[in-house]
């Protein structure tokens, strides 16, 4: 009788040896040797962790495991509707570790040698209408001190394409406002320099001078704060971003990340180089920021299909 696959929790302790053994190594080396942030460590681990209570209820250690055996764990990923990006996600964790153990002489093979990436992308990212975005940075009322703190935060997000925990981090000192620049520190705690605009220069002086010494109760060095003089949490602010969306009298469900992809998406629409794009985003591989060239694209054909007489 074939045994009923079991609910996979990834706190439990029931991986194999091989995992007891290795898995704290992989991720000591990842924190010390690659210098990996903790939401980065995290997200290894639970993928990890899933990873080995499949092999377990497959009755596979590390070491037997096979290319066969990894396509299969990632049909079953897809089959219980997991995203294909978290799919490459996990691909990536365990294509990782296998390298790891490999070099470090720990095993002999590596079953996710020359295996394919999933299709990262089954959707294009959702991007707004510049028009889109106009009415969403003149939603706060500017007669609020929080108005005018969520219009500077508003208008820096879509100005740099920050992450929304980036921009909940930016500390004063990290805004060199004559020159029209900010240092962030983004995956992995690598630096990386923003520009922006006037627009964003205006609203983030208006804050300064007008807003912020009355949020300010604890010194704190962080750029936006809470009426309650803390810094703002990323929750706090993706909540603020939908209710600005439906005063703007935008239909669609909007995050934070939308605002980053319509950063890049417009920076491409109108000119800009994928490099530049991709040094500003912070993406480690460019092939990441190529989504947005497909996105252009898409936008362009439905364009043209709207039209061109006979298209």
């Amino acid at each position: 009788m074939k045994r009923k696959p079991r609910q996979i929790d990834p706190e439990k302790k029931d991986t194999g040896p091989y995992f007891v053994t290795y898995l704290p190594i992989f991720l000591d080396y990842l924190a010390v040797e690659k210098g990996l942030a903790k939401n980065s460590l995290s997200s290894y681990r639970i993928d990890l962790r899933h990873f080995g209570h499949w092999l377990l209820d497959q009755e596979l250690e590390l070491d037997r495991v096979e290319r066969i055996n990894i396509v299969k764990y990632f049909q079953a990923l897809r089959a219980a509707g997991i995203s294909a990006r978290s799919v490459a996600r996990a691909l990536a964790a365990i294509r990782g570790m296998y390298r790891f153990l490999v070099a470090e002489r720990h095993l002999r093979a590596d079953p996710t040698e020359n295996l394919e990436n999933p299709k990262l992308w089954s959707t294009l990212p959702k991007s707004l209408q510049t028009e889109e975005v106009e009415a969403l940075l003149r939603a706060p009322e500017l007669d609020t001190n929080e108005g005018v703190r969520d219009r500077a935060m508003l208008e820096l997000l879509y100005a740099t394409g920050l992450r929304v925990s980036e921009l909940v981090r930016v500390r004063i000192d990290d805004v060199v406002m004559d020159a029209g620049y900010l240092r962030t520190l983004g995956k992995g705690s690598k630096e990386r320099i923003v520009p922006f605009g006037d627009a964003a220069r205006d609203a983030i002086v208006q804050y300064m001078e007008h807003a912020r010494s009355n949020h300010d109760k604890f010194n704190d060095p962080h750029l936006f704060l809470t009426v309650r003089g803390r810094p703002m949490t990323r929750q706090a602010f993706w909540v603020k971003i939908g209710k600005y969306a439906r005063t703007a009298g935008i239909k669609t469900h909007i995050s934070p990340h939308v605002l980053r992809h319509s950063f890049a998406t417009h920076l491409l629409e109108n000119g800009a180089d994928l490099r530049s794009v991709q040094m500003m985003l912070g993406h480690a591989d460019i092939s990441t920021t190529q989504i947005y060239t497909h996105v252009s694209r898409a936008r362009l054909q439905k364009m043209y299909e709207t039209f061109h007489p006979r298209a």
